[in-house]
């Protein structure tokens, strides 16, 4: 097994601190994989095969290997499919057919109808209905859904193109970012992206991206698990709206989404700053184009940030946070309990330091 000192972990986590710009790897490609399969949970099996696509992940994508950012994936991975890349979820079947009745019942077609449509046989000679009885992880789910949309009329009719996998692999990444972040992919894609989501090495590509894959100037790798769980900057997002609804008086979901995307409409978070714009001396124009930067790093940049976090630090007598946990119910038909992201980010750090217990051998 690989050791570190105790003086080299600490010039290993300064240096993934000090800056938010992507590096490439320096250090040799057995270094980081010894490394990794001795960071690993004692009981991941085939660690050289994760230790392997970790690698590639952070090559790829030129991300440094520190212990940090290494213990960080690893953390995800555990949190998210206790390194299982076709975990079987629990009632599956059920949210499975679920979903198939609550699509026909929109577009009133009886379940028997629905039923009797799927006992014919599939691609792989079983019907869909005996597939759908059986069905135990979201990749053979998925697979169904592709069989029965491509090739049985109904199927067509009641999907079109969904599928109701929208997460999925070792690290549970969205499918949606995976397919818009796919030109990068640097394996042969055998079929769809969403299917190499499914599969262990391109999880663990599109998982390692969606964790580390953009500059943020966050003091804790806690609010990036938070943002892994909510979208790229929601911590960040969430800190400006509690500021918004500080100077404003008005009652905001602190989620990071301070724009709505599917409409032209102004969001809540807009409207409350609207309500203070006199304040910060800027038009509605203004405000809506740089709430638009909100996906980004440059958002900081932008006037309106200035302004809301000076007023909120000169009315609180002190300087406003810049990060904190989103506070977004988590909502999945596989969620049987009251989680939120917070809690979510909670666990992942938890393992997260257990994980650089593990570097220092402790």
């Amino acid at each position: 097994m690989l050791k570190i000192s105790g003086l080299a972990l600490v010039a290993l986590l300064l240096a993934s601190c000090s800056s938010n710009t992507p590096k490439k790897p320096e250090r040799p490609k057995v270094a980081v994989t010894a490394q990794v399969q001795q960071l690993l949970p004692s009981y991941v099996t085939h660690k050289s095969q994760w230790s392997e696509d970790i690698y590639q992940a952070f090559s790829h994508q030129q991300l440094d290997p520190s212990v940090s950012n290494l213990c960080a994936v690893i953390a995800v991975a555990g949190q998210e499919s206790t390194f299982n890349a076709d975990a079987p979820v629990t009632g599956l079947p059920q949210i499975a057919w679920q979903e198939i009745y609550r699509r026909a019942a929109t577009l009133h077609i009886p379940e028997f109808v629905v039923r009797t449509a799927l006992k014919l046989p599939s691609t792989n000679g079983k019907s869909y209905t005996e597939r759908l009885d059986n069905v135990r992880s979201e990749r053979e789910l998925s697979n169904i859904f592709d069989d029965l949309i491509d090739s049985v009329p109904l199927g067509q009719r009641l999907f079109g193109r969904f599928n109701p996998i929208h997460t999925g692999g070792p690290m549970q990444v969205s499918i949606a970012f995976a397919e818009q972040h796919a030109d990068n992919y640097p394996y042969k894609v055998e079929k769809s992206i969403r299917k190499e989501v499914l599969t262990q090495r391109g999880g663990v590509y599109f998982g390692t991206l969606h964790l580390l894959g953009y500059p943020a100037n966050y003091s804790l790798p806690l609010y990036r698990f938070a943002d892994y769980n909510a979208g790229w900057y929601a911590s960040r997002n969430a800190a400006f709206q509690a500021a918004v609804a500080y100077l404003s008086g008005k009652k905001l979901a602190l989620d990071g989404d301070l724009i709505q995307y599917q409409s032209d409409a102004p969001s809540q978070t807009e409207l409350a700053i609207r309500s203070i714009s006199s304040s910060l001396q800027m038009s509605d124009q203004a405000v809506h184009q740089q709430l638009g930067l909100g996906e980004s790093l440059a958002f900081e940049k932008s006037a309106l940030w200035k302004k809301v976090f000076a007023a909120a630090d000169k009315k609180r007598g002190q300087a406003w946070p810049h990060e904190r946990l989103p506070g977004i119910t988590l909502e999945s038909p596989k969620i049987t309990r009251n989680l939120t992201t917070a809690w979510f980010a909670q666990r992942v750090n938890q393992r997260y330091q257990h994980c650089l217990l593990q570097a220092r051998g402790e």
